[in-house]
Parts: structure tokens; C-alpha cells; sequence
């Protein structure tokens, strides 16, 4: 690996402003977390375009990345399938936009299987009054297939707690009923993650988060085996995709404006999120700094040498530890012999490479009595460049 003459360090070093601020900031990676606070290495989040919220008169639209089980249009019956008999059509039916459910029919469920998701779904129990307590606008909406939130007319209609409206059936009751009124169109969303198992063991019993109508009903809560009617559930392993079900209980209610959005996976299903295992972490600090070195590879200079000791923080390597040791070598060197009075038009580069160096020594990437380091922090010392404390 070629080092840099003096004149590719001074001209490099005006380039090297983004990558500085970026790099050598926040606390570095360690054995679970393969991103440094503050990243600019972690990749950016996906733009999504949101939607628009619904009224009673019309379903909102759903974000730009939302996948689309029944928006409104007869064709979309196509994508939904009997339960019991998934080679035969559904006998629930599309009338004026919604998916209405014909009491008798048996479940519907979705072509479609999926997993960890936020859910959004809207429904509407009949303005005409019948029956009272689990008669009364009785639905559900079954996640995977496996896991209730309950439909249910709760609007001045008592029923025991754990089967309520947005209550994990058999599970756990909501926190709060913030109904409407019968007939008018109450809203969920949901966020589900499923319970993960490996060799027998659960790592993770999976997660519902419900708010209906805006307000919170489930924080966070534990599947425990995903509930059901009069028998207590215990925790086991659903498959890795279902369906969407939705439940026919006799009575005829409607549903608008469902679609979901996939969730990344988490950290204990190999997906990369803030919190790793340590195996995982260490894969993707090499790989985070194997990028990075190839990114260096086609700089020059400071910039070069400043990438090298950045993918440094993620993973060593002795070629890219012995360029970049070097190089801040010369880079001191040639600092020192320059002039009193030209020395000023050194500073930012100066301030910018002894920044780099603090950080790597603090961190003990580099180790503390390295030569470059006092040097330059010396120069900074003549020269009274240090940032002065702010006033209180």
C-alpha cells in the first residue's frame, strides 16, 4: 500500500470535513452493539410516504410500502379464501366497499401468510342492537392465524374482561375501551411479533401492541401461546408465516381498509438492530470495516488515511493499522517543520487529525504514547487552538 507524498496530504485534507464529523464521535462498537453512537455507517431508514387518516364517511390510505388486503374494490375478494375449505371462494361478500362477513359462512382468511407486522384494520359492528355481552358484534381478527384481538360490540355492553373488544382472547383484557358507537367505524392498529423458538426452547414469547381508535388498549403484550376460549394457553412456536383470519361468531360485521407493513426481524432472529449477539455483532463489525477499507482503497491522502483508522473502531487489521499509523506520522512530521507564520492555514486539518487520534487513543484503538498525537497536540498547545470551555 503506496503512502501519500506531502502534497496529496495537504489537498486531501479538504475533503475530509464529512467523514471527521461523522466518524470519531460517539462511543465506538462493542460486543453486542456493531454501530458506533451516532453512526453514519448504520444505513439510513427507508423513506415511506405516510397515508392519510380515515372518517367515518371515508377509509384513509395506507403508506406508500403497505401491503394491501382489501381496500375496497370487488377484485380484492380474490385475496381473501374460505378457512375451512381454502379451494372453494368465501361466501362473505363486497357490498359499497366493505367486506362484510355472512353470518354462517365460517372464517376467511387471507392468501397471503406473513409474519411480524403492523396491522391496520377497521370495523364496524351493526347499528341495529342485538344480543348483549360475546352476542354482540362478535368477530376477530386472528394474527397468523394464531393469536386473537378481539371484535366485539363493547359499547355499554359488558363482557368478561379478557374477551372485550382489543383484548388478547383468553389473554389479557385491553386497558382502556374507547369505543364508538354501533355502526360507526372503530379502528385497530396493531403491532405483532411473533414468539421465536429454537431447539424447543422460547427466546422471545412474541409481542402485541394494540391501539383502537388512537388510544393504547396492549403495551407490549406477552403472547403466552396465543390465548383461546375457556383454556389457558402455554407458550409454544407458531410457524413462520399464517395468515390474516378473520372470524365469522353470527353476526354481520364489516371491515375497511386493511393492510400491513412487514417488520424487520429482530436481533434473536437474525435480523440488525441496536442490540446483536455477540457472534452476530462480531460478523457485521468485519463486514462494516471490510467496507470501509474498500472505500479507502480508492482515496487519497488524509481522507485515505482517516477511513483506514475509522474501519479501525470496527475491526482490526494489521494493513490497514501500519498505512494509517504511518501516514499520521508523516502528517506530523510535516506539520512541524511548517512555518510560524503559515501555520495558522493549518489548524482545521491540525484540530481535525488530533480529533481522530483522541478518540482512537481514548478508546485504546491506538495506543496512548503514540508520537503523531503529541506532536500535533503540542502545535495546538503553541498555538492556543483548543476550544475554550462555554460559559455557564
Amino acid at each position: 500500500m503506496n503512502r501519500p507524498t506531502l502534497q496529496t496530504l495537504a489537498l486531501s485534507l479538504l475533503t475530509t470535513a464529512a467523514l471527521a464529523d461523522g466518524a470519531f464521535y460517539g462511543d465506538p462498537p462493542d460486543a453486542t452493539h456493531p454501530w458506533a453512537i451516532h453512526d453514519m455507517n448504520r444505513p439510513q431508514p427507508v423513506r415511506v410516504e405516510p397515508g392519510t387518516f380515515s372518517s367515518q364517511e371515508k377509509p384513509g390510505t395506507p403508506p406508500s410500502d403497505a401491503v394491501i388486503l382489501f381496500g375496497g374494490k370487488p377484485e380484492e375478494i380474490e385475496k381473501w379464501q374460505a378457512d375451512k375449505t381454502p379451494a372453494e371462494p368465501t361466501k362473505w361478500e363486497v357490498k359499497d366497499g366493505v367486506l362484510q362477513c355472512v353470518p354462517g359462512s365460517g372464517y376467511v382468511r387471507t392468501k397471503e401468510e406473513f409474519s411480524d407486522c403492523q396491522l391496520h384494520i377497521e370495523w364496524s359492528a351493526p347499528s341495529k342492537v342485538e344480543g348483549n355481552s360475546q352476542g354482540r358484534g362478535n368477530s376477530g381478527v386472528f394474527l397468523m392465524g394464531q393469536v386473537e384481538v378481539q371484535v366485539l360490540d363493547n359499547y355499554n355492553n359488558p363482557s368478561y374482561p379478557d374477551g372485550m373488544a382489543s383484548s388478547i382472547y383468553g389473554i389479557n383484557p385491553p386497558m382502556a375501551n374507547p369505543l364508538r358507537a354501533p355502526g360507526e367505524w372503530q379502528t385497530y392498529d396493531i403491532v405483532f411479533r411473533r414468539p421465536i423458538f429454537k431447539d424447543g426452547k422460547e427466546l422471545d414469547p412474541g409481542y402485541i401492541t394494540v391501539f383502537v381508535n388512537g388510544v393504547l388498549t396492549q403495551d407490549h403484550t406477552p403472547l403466552e401461546g396465543g390465548g383461546g376460549h375457556m383454556r389457558r394457553s402455554s407458550p409454544k412456536a407458531f410457524p413462520d408465516q399464517g395468515p390474516l383470519k378473520l372470524q365469522d361468531h353470527g353476526n354481520p360485521v364489516r371491515y375497511r381498509n386493511i393492510w400491513y407493513r412487514p417488520l424487520p426481524k429482530r436481533a434473536i432472529d437474525g435480523g440488525e438492530t441496536s442490540h446483536m449477539t455477540e457472534a452476530a455483532t462480531t460478523a457485521k463489525r468485519a463486514e462494516i470495516a471490510k467496507n470501509i477499507r474498500e472505500s479507502a482503497a480508492k482515496l487519497e491522502g488524509i481522507e485515505k488515511m482517516l477511513h483506514f483508522f475509522e474501519s479501525l473502531c470496527y475491526a482490526d487489521n494489521a494493513e490497514a493499522r501500519e498505512f494509517a499509523t504511518a501516514t499520521v506520522r508523516d502528517f506530523a512530521s510535516a506539520m512541524k517543520e511548517v512555518p510560524a507564520d503559515k501555520i495558522e492555514s493549518k489548524k482545521n486539518e491540525i484540530l481535525q487529525v488530533t480529533k481522530a487520534l483522541r478518540y482512537l487513543t481514548k478508546f485504546k484503538i491506538l495506543p496512548e504514547d503514540i508520537d503523531a498525537k503529541k506532536d500535533l497536540e503540542a502545535i495546538i498547545k503553541v498555538e492556543d487552538w483548543e476550544p475554550k470551555p462555554k460559559k455557564k
